[in-house]
């Protein structure tokens, strides 16, 4: 779609940033809600939370680094939007730390900060991910979902999708 095509369903750049970021933010909140209400252990919640955000941020890496990393351009009513959504992500990412925490999974003495460490690793891989790089968005999904497991303490062996592996 040209430009000129565009402005006839969006009267400006802002506008059409907005929705783009609406959509993705909503997708996350998606993603991370559906962790979050799953069934099974804190650990598998969160093995699975991390895999699939990353998943989509690597499928989509073009259209996550605009909804991740261009708020600084929206209006001021639809930037305090995006945020709320933003709070909402993090609300549901410190939810499965915070039950992993109380379950005894998890060894975490800051869950607010470690809960933001989680989203930005998973955020961050919009940022260099390519289709032509050493790993699929399954590969890097699962070496994350890992990843965030030991940050957290977990012991255990890592669900992981199909299966637990050691």
């Amino acid at each position: 779609m040209s430009p000129a095509a565009l402005y006839i369903h969006y009267r400006t750049k802002e506008e059409l940033l907005y929705r783009i970021s609406g959509v993705g933010h909503r997708l996350a909140l998606d993603i991370l809600g559906r962790a979050r209400d799953g069934g099974g252990s804190a650990a598998e919640r969160l093995g699975d939370a991390v895999r699939t955000f990353v998943r989509w941020h690597a499928e989509h890496h073009t259209t996550a680094r605009v909804v991740q990393y261009e708020l600084g351009a929206l209006a001021e009513e639809h930037h305090a939007e995006i945020v709320g959504m933003r709070r909402e992500t993090d609300a549901a990412v410190r939810s499965i730390v915070e039950d992993g925490v109380a379950a005894g999974e998890f060894d975490v003495p800051d869950v607010p900060g470690t809960s933001l460490a989680l989203l930005s690793l998973c955020v961050d891989v919009a940022r260099w991910f390519r289709e032509d790089g050493k790993r699929t968005p399954e590969e890097v999904g699962d070496l994350y979902a890992g990843l965030a497991l030991r940050m957290v303490g977990f012991r255990g062996p890592c669900p992981a999708e199909g299966g637990v592996r050691g």
